[in-house]
């Protein structure tokens, strides 16, 4: 019972993240059957009205199977990571990275419709990397050596030049996640049972 009790609220998580990934492929299929006009209609313009609510459209929305298909392996690990080291801010992690992330791109991108969930992935990679500098506690440590290990080549994302990239989404994502580790440094909840007096 206490175990159940214990492993309940990371479960929920887990089941919220692949909710999450369901729901990306199920546009997928409707933006492909729609001819991609819904990358047109709410993916993110830069520095225009009409492409502002591209700042909650743009994680959503892919430009092909394939672009979707390199997003879900890594939306999976990071996100099950984010959802298992148990930050009781998951809503506000997401909505900094989200919110500051995508404006930081409407006010500096490139000219073009940014789409795509990698600067929510990058916005991830950039929070539990900081994460683990910020908290020092063994369990956001240890996930920030492991994913800095395992997607420390990501950083080359952030980089300019490679056409159909937005590079800026990436850049803007990782850095929109170190900021929401230092903004929510004390709401961190690490696999740890809680003992009753």
């Amino acid at each position: 019972m206490q175990l159940r009790r214990f492993v309940r609220p990371y479960l929920k998580r887990l089941l919220l993240l692949g909710f999450f990934v369901g729901v990306l492929w199920a546009l997928q299929i409707v933006n492909w059957i729609t001819g991609y006009s819904l990358n047109r209609a709410f993916g993110l313009v830069p520095r225009s009205s009409y492409g502002l609510d591209g700042i909650l459209g743009m994680p959503l929305l892919h430009g092909s199977f394939g672009h979707l298909a390199a997003n879900t392996p890594p939306l999976v690990v990071m996100g099950g990571l984010l959802a298992v080291t148990g930050t009781r801010a998951l809503l506000a992690v997401n909505g900094i990275i989200v919110g500051l992330g995508g404006a930081l791109v409407w006010l500096l991108g490139s000219a073009a419709i940014h789409i795509g969930a990698s600067g929510l992935i990058f916005g991830w990679f950039g929070f539990l990397v900081a994460r683990g500098a910020v908290d020092r506690a063994p369990v956001p440590l240890a996930v920030a050596l492991g994913v800095g290990l395992t997607y420390g080549a990501m950083v080359w994302g952030v980089v300019p030049g490679q056409p159909g990239i937005s590079w800026e989404a990436h850049l803007f994502g990782a850095v929109a996640g170190v900021v929401a580790a230092f903004v929510l440094r004390t709401q961190v909840d690490t696999l740890t049972p809680r003992r009753r007096p």
